[in-house]
């Protein structure tokens, strides 16, 4: 096999001084972006794409990727500490990682993370580096009916994010659906739901409804408490961060499941490490014995995401790197980054250009290594903003919602969505109505519709072409039994507490 052998060209070129300064550069900027809610991989990366143009192909995609995989490393921080993702992928870790931070172990949840991101990305990259080839052909596969049955899938999966109910989690992912819907039609170009304002035909942006259901929300719940301190800090040094026994037995097997799920997802052109978080998590809620937990600090549900959407970082770059299609919007920016260099994605890159291809998969190892050294000795100052009242933390909390919403656009009309989503998700938060289901029906809705309409626009209108293809037939019964299971499960759930209800009157007269 020739992988060591070009592992070791490309550690030889990942370990020149230039290159190593550009991925430590990368990785303290990504983690940074990470941390502040709004901003997001994709923003940065755009900001500084202008200054990679007089760098070598390599030194520009070693700092852009560090970039990437440093804010997926930072974005739990915010989720975890303040309720707020700092990127799309890190959205879900709120449901499990605040409430783990609310009870005082705020320490374990941000050292878990960052060693999850750490084994997610490490397993990751050997998949990359043993399968890339195998992978790119099963991705050639795909066409517009697998990628439709397996977005439904998806969708089915954020369904059972639901701690209490099925049918308003259901409700949730139809709401983000609609709200998906508002802008400009990507195959007419006419403007839906927009109602005379022509900012939003651009349609409604991800991280505005991310900030309103939990940014604003939160701020408004925790002011609604009176809550004049900050959330239980519990008792500061290495040893508050460490897992107990029973958490690190749950954690290593949610470690693995997450860096399965996300190396699949993340070589499949489309998925990304959104995507990916949010199946990692539905799996975990799955295989538990008792899902009850989850929403309520479970450390698997913190430690699965980050796992997942570390590893679908990874692997994403097999779709970019040799069929030459991004699977998100960073991969998008590093396709644009290779092609001004005069490199054209495709199969051929790994042959013609191996010091580019090999020395990546190097200094994705050596930022892994970085970001696990420069993330844990940060976790007590990062704690350490839960000592603080609320009363101090909220002003700081909502200026950076305004400043990461305004900067999206430059447009004022956007802290005025901001402030209405924020009383609609106060008012859902109140109705127990969990907002993780709507933001992926918002990410996945436009891409939902684009490759139905695909699908028949290439069949002429048939829509037998979802079930006459092996894989999509596949993809759409695998999501018609988790929908029965998930239907019987909650069939179930509601005999319980009957039965609990009956037996508790019974005892009381």
């Amino acid at each position: 096999m020739d992988m060591f052998p070009n592992l070791s060209m490309g550690f030889g070129q990942a370990l020149s001084l230039s290159n190593l300064m550009y991925c430590f550069t990368g990785v303290v900027l990504g983690t940074f972006v990470g941390v502040l809610p709004g901003l997001g991989a994709v923003t940065a990366i755009a900001m500084l794409l202008p200054f990679t143009f007089g760098l070598d192909p390599l030194g520009a995609l070693i700092m852009l990727s560090g970039i990437f995989y440093g804010a997926l490393y930072g974005g739990s921080t915010a989720s975890i500490l303040l309720n707020l993702p700092g990127t799309p992928a890190a959205a879900v870790v709120c449901i499990d990682g605040h409430p783990m931070a609310k009870q005082g172990r705020a320490g374990v949840a941000l050292f878990m993370t960052a060693v999850a991101s750490f084994v997610g990305g490490t397993i990751s990259i050997v998949i990359l580096s043993i399968a890339a080839p195998l992978l790119a052909q099963v991705a050639l596969q795909f066409g517009a009916p697998e990628y439709f049955a397996m977005l439904v899938l998806g969708l089915l999966a954020a369904a059972s994010l639901a701690a209490d109910s099925l049918l308003r989690s259901i409700a949730m992912v139809i709401l983000g659906l609609l709200l998906g819907m508002v802008g400009m039609d990507i195959i007419s170009g006419m403007n839906r739901f927009t109602f005379g304002v022509p900012i939003l035909s651009e349609g409604l942006s991800f991280i505005i409804v991310a900030m309103a259901l939990f940014g604003v929300a939160e701020v408004a719940t925790n002011l609604e408490a009176r809550s004049g301190q900050g959330v239980p800090l519990g008792k500061p040094g290495w040893r508050s961060m460490l897992p107990n026994r029973d958490e690190l037995r749950r954690s290593t097997g949610a470690i693995l499941r997450g860096t399965g799920v996300g190396a699949a997802l993340g070589a499949l052109p489309g998925a990304g490490p959104t995507m990916s978080s949010f199946m990692a998590y539905s799996v975990e809620k799955r295989n538990a014995k008792q899902p009850e937990r989850f929403g309520k600090g479970a450390i698997e549900g913190v430690i699965a995401p980050e796992a997942a959407n570390n590893a679908a970082a990874q692997t994403g770059y097999i779709p970019t790197l040799t069929l030459g299609i991004p699977g998100d919007a960073v991969m998008a920016l590093i396709l644009g980054t290779l092609i001004i260099h005069g490199i054209t994605p495709g199969p051929q890159v790994i042959s013609t250009h191996p010091e580019l291809f090999w020395g990546l998969i190097a200094s994705m190892w050596i930022g892994n290594f970085l970001l696990l050294w420069v993330n844990i000795p940060f976790i007590g100052m990062w704690i350490r903003l839960l000592t603080l009242p609320y009363r101090w933390l909220f002003p700081a909390i909502v200026i950076f919602l305004c400043i990461g919403v305004y900067s999206i656009s430059n447009s004022a009309f956007h802290l005025v969505v901001l402030g209405a989503l924020g009383v609609a998700g106060y008012l859902l938060a109140k109705l127990d109505c969990p907002a993780a289901p709507l933001l992926l029906g918002l990410i996945l809705g436009p891409m939902l519709e684009e490759n139905f309409r695909r699908a028949l626009l290439i069949s002429r209108g048939d829509l037998s072409v979802f079930i006459e293809r092996p894989i999509s037939l596949s993809i759409l019964i695998i999501a018609a039994v988790l929908l029965l299971l998930s239907v019987f499960a909650e069939i179930r759930r509601a005999r319980r507490e009957r039965h609990a209800a009956l037996m508790e009157s019974e005892s009381t007269s």
